[in-house]
């Protein structure tokens, strides 16, 4: 018996947690579909998809690093978002065996502030760690939702580029990484009916990787800390906001809303969001 199913490409890949995430809902569901990693290195991209397209079962796969800007030359169509953020990260077949490709970053990362962006602020203000393509979609979203942006990253020219391309017209601010490490004696003004973030868009801070440095006088009062990093899930970032008296919201909200709008693609169906503490449990475990 023949079933739908889907991926998850990337190089490495062994440590993606989507396929638990995608058969967790599937189960949940009763949907007789299936989801798995395939690892599959830069030079065969392309044969992979051309393999795949001619699967009439395949429905489509979600795609991590490196290959979110490479698969886009083989694609054959580019929601909007996908093309003005210059990646891809869901790759839908169509019935006809063309490939079109999704952003979702953008909904992901924005999901749980859903509920705090309809009310109205005075001001809204953004500080954005990071420079890769996480950042470009987060960068393009809230600029969006009228915020004020300060971008940080090891290249403040890139950071700069960025803010031109993605949130052109804005009074944004460009500064480099060093910048938010060393305490400050700023005095902020009053905050009342503004809303502040602070977001780690890189991989600062994860396993194995170099340690964020993010000192919390740069935050002003009632600042939401938002990380993207989810391994591991408590980050050194959200103990020191936790610490300094800020909300904190971790990766695996952003993680849990890409998957959504993905499974929604390729099932056609919501998931289940009622079960995501059961499913927060699993991963984890």
């Amino acid at each position: 018996m023949t079933q739908p199913y889907a991926h998850v490409i990337g190089d490495p890949i062994a440590h993606s947690k989507s396929p638990l995430i995608h058969s967790f809902w599937l189960e949940k569901l009763g949907i007789a579909g299936r989801y798995k990693a395939r690892h599959v290195e830069p030079a065969g991209l392309g044969e992979y998809l051309d393999r795949q397209r001619t699967d009439g079962n395949w429905i489509g796969c979600n795609v991590t690093m490196p290959h979110k800007q490479a698969i886009m030359a083989h694609l054959d169509h580019l929601d909007p978002d996908a093309e003005r953020l210059g990646a891809v990260n869901t790759v839908v077949r169509q019935e006809n065996g063309a490939l079109k490709g999704f952003n979702t970053d953008a909904p992901g990362f924005l999901e749980p502030l859903l509920s705090i962006l309809k009310t109205q602020h005075l001001f809204r203000m953004a500080r954005i760690i990071g420079t890769g393509g996480a950042a470009r979609a987060i960068i393009a979203v809230l600029a969006d939702n009228g915020f004020t942006l300060v971008v940080t990253g090891r290249n403040p020219d890139k950071a700069r580029a960025m803010l031109d391309e993605l949130a052109p017209g804005g009074e944004h601010h460009a500064v480099a990484l060093p910048h938010f490490a060393q305490p400050t004696d700023f005095a902020f003004d009053d905050r009342e009916n503004c809303l502040d973030l602070v977001i780690n868009a890189s991989p600062l801070g994860m396993n194995g990787a170099p340690p964020l440095k993010f000192d919390w006088s740069h935050a002003p009062p009632g600042s939401i800390a938002y990380d993207i990093v989810t391994d591991p899930a408590e980050t050194e970032f959200l103990t020191g906001a936790k610490a300094a008296g800020h909300p904190v919201i971790d990766g695996y909200s952003m993680l849990i809303g890409q998957a959504a709008t993905a499974f929604e693609k390729f099932f056609g169906v919501h998931p289940p969001r009622e079960y995501d503490a059961e499913l927060r449990e699993l991963l984890l475990s």
